[in-house]
């Protein structure tokens, strides 16, 4: 006896896939799950080759193989074999999952960007910060130089009354003076408590 073993033919031979497919498509369920177990784990090697993530590379697979059964109709021996046709459909839907997620992300970066509000007009308060700059600036300039002096070193500059008295070589009691009629007639050109 040789060593070659000889396997019968016929009965090791993987199933005819265009007859499982066309019996698919009578609605054979039985020719559907033995046409299923053939081609799923190949249209899952596919999908996961393209998407890479596993959990949507199942999902995936699992649309495929439903598109295959309610296409099954549709297959044409001429045009190419079952596998191909099948892992088309497999590669078609891959790709279009791809395509889908980029979108969602591209449509979510854009509203993101759309929705970003700044908590307030940036330009309308540069604005008004330069109004009321320039007025205080007007009603300033309407102090007497004792005023102005006392008040821009003590409010602005944050000096002490006594330090202001000293600094403007005045008395102390004539400068607490000089700022309160100074303060008065900033609020009034202010028209603050109007």
């Amino acid at each position: 006896m040789s060593g070659v073993v000889h396997l019968p033919g016929p009965q090791f031979r993987g199933p005819d896939l265009k007859e499982l497919v066309s019996a698919t498509a009578f609605g054979d369920q039985d020719a559907f799950g033995r046409l299923y177990d053939a081609v799923a784990g190949p249209v899952l090697g596919l999908v996961r080759r393209v998407l890479r993530d596993p959990a949507q590379s199942e999902e995936v697979a699992q649309e495929v193989m439903l598109e295959v059964w309610r296409t099954a109709a549709r297959y044409r021996p001429e045009r190419g074999e079952v596998m191909a046709w099948v892992l088309t459909m497999a590669h078609r839907r891959a790709v279009d999952r791809v395509r889908a997620a980029q979108a969602a992300t591209d449509r979510e970066q854009r509203v993101a960007a759309q929705s970003h509000v700044p908590p307030y007009d940036e330009v309308a308060e540069q604005v008004e910060g330069r109004l009321e700059r320039e007025q205080v600036r007007r009603c300033l300039r309407g102090l007497t130089e004792l005023q102005r002096e006392a008040v821009l070193l003590a409010y602005f500059r944050g000096f002490s009354y006594r330090e202001v008295a000293d600094m403007l070589q005045t008395p102390l009691g004539t400068v607490k003076t000089r700022m309160r009629d100074g303060l008065i007639r900033l609020r009034d050109c202010l028209g603050v408590g109007s």
